[in-house]
């Protein structure tokens, strides 16, 4: 079992309804069915920099510590967007941490489960 977050760059939104409406574009546009391949941006890279300074990407988790669920964790990006999955036992702290450092970045932080906008 996982617990997803997508973060993406952008104004924020105004409620929850318009992050779900936001997230759900974006995934269309970038990594649904129809999305396109498209390298992430600079400050989305830096986003996943940053997760992988606390913990390692998970094809590098000798000691089995990393929370993600999926690496390289920088292959859940595209464009402005990453859609990226977590241990769900290690995804309230890794939640948290993911959510200060989009909120850090300047970077919008949802979690499509409970449809809302973290702070």
């Amino acid at each position: 079992m996982s617990f997803d977050l997508a973060v993406w760059e952008g104004e924020r939104p105004a409620d929850d309804e318009a992050a779900a409406q936001c997230f759900d574009e974006l995934y269309e546009r970038y990594i649904g069915e129809d999305g396109q391949d498209v390298p992430p941006t600079e400050r989305i890279a830096a986003y996943v920099a940053a997760l992988l300074e606390r913990w390692p990407d998970l094809t590098e988790d000798e000691d089995d510590i990393s929370p993600w669920s999926t690496g390289p964790l920088i292959s859940e990006a595209s464009g402005p967007l990453i859609h990226f999955s977590m241990r769900w036992s290690m995804a309230e702290e890794a939640a948290v941490h993911a959510s200060q450092v989009a909120s850090s970045m300047g970077l919008n932080c949802y979690d499509p489960q409970s449809q809302c906008l973290l702070p």
